[in-house]
């Protein structure tokens, strides 16, 4: 392996920010204001950092992936004590290891105002609420350049730690139904999307009469364009908690999560004759 000189790393990170998660998020801003001690353990391993540098959070954010992952993108010295350095770095052109004073914050997805998951069955929703998790990844997928990078995460004696990154090309295994090429193309071109959908468009939202029910009717093509909701265009986010993602499936789900606005939109994909077409599109937005 090759030391990763600092104008590369920077190039990667700063080129490919990434983001995800979602929920109700458990927030640690500094390491000085935490809960009371009966709540703290200690989270960096001796062979990790020197003794004196050592911090105590709550085991709350090591409980659920989307609540740590939240504080790992938006909390500086938390990240830093949850890497493992040195970090490797995966490339085509090799794996070069990124060195401690090297580090620089990442913010992932939480300058965004939304990210994305994907799967592949509704019952693969559950995995976002599993406490049982030990391993998982956050991705960002470049739907222009074709690339997807990766970081992955491992839970070592109840502490989330990210362990590597890497920065590859989409393989023809990744998109092997084509989904992600008809994706890009149905976010940015209006007359496209307009002959991928399903007539009608099932349709479920919150009752407008009743805002704790759900109201489950029909969308024609025509009323699309005024319910549709705004689209990634460029890239896409994913946390892979464990669900299938089989680039060979023949339908998929796409779910848009709001950080603070309450955005909860899930679309729904599936190939019919050869074609890609959404037959079913939730808002649920509060």
């Amino acid at each position: 392996m090759k030391r990763c000189s600092w104008e590369l790393f920077g190039c990667l990170l700063m080129t490919y920010l990434l983001a995800s998660c979602g929920g109700k998020k458990v927030h640690v801003t500094e390491e000085s204001e935490l809960i009371p001690n009966d709540t703290l353990v200690a989270i960096a391993p001796p062979e990790q950092e020197p003794e004196e540098e050592k911090v105590e959070v709550s085991t709350r954010v090591d409980e659920l992936f989307d609540d740590f992952i939240w504080n790992f993108a938006s909390n500086e010295r938390l990240q830093r004590r949850r890497v493992r350095f040195p970090l490797p770095v995966i490339t085509q052109e090799g794996t070069n290891l990124v060195e401690r004073n090297d580090w620089q914050h990442d913010h992932l997805f939480s300058e965004q105002s939304t990210y994305t998951l994907m799967f592949d069955k509704d019952s693969d929703f559950d995995f976002e609420g599993d406490t049982s998790l030990n391993s998982a990844e956050v991705e960002w997928i470049y739907l222009d350049s074709r690339m997807r990078q990766r970081y992955f995460f491992e839970r070592d004696k109840g502490v989330w730690m990210l362990d590597s990154i890497s920065l590859m090309p989409l393989s023809s295994i990744d998109d092997a139904s084509g989904f992600l090429s008809f994706y890009s193309r149905f976010a940015n071109d209006s007359i496209y999307q307009l002959y991928h959908l399903s007539n009608p468009i099932e349709f479920v939202t919150l009752d407008p009469d009743d805002e704790f029910s759900i109201l489950e009717t029909t969308l024609g093509i025509s009323q699309w364009f005024a319910f549709k909701p705004e689209l990634p265009v460029d890239r896409l986010t994913n946390i892979n908690y464990g669900q299938a993602n089989d680039g060979r499936s023949r339908r998929k789900i796409l779910k848009v999560n709001g950080f603070q606005d309450g955005t909860s939109i899930i679309l729904y994909f599936r190939k019919r004759g050869g074609e890609w077409e959404m037959y079913k599109f939730e808002d649920t937005s509060i």
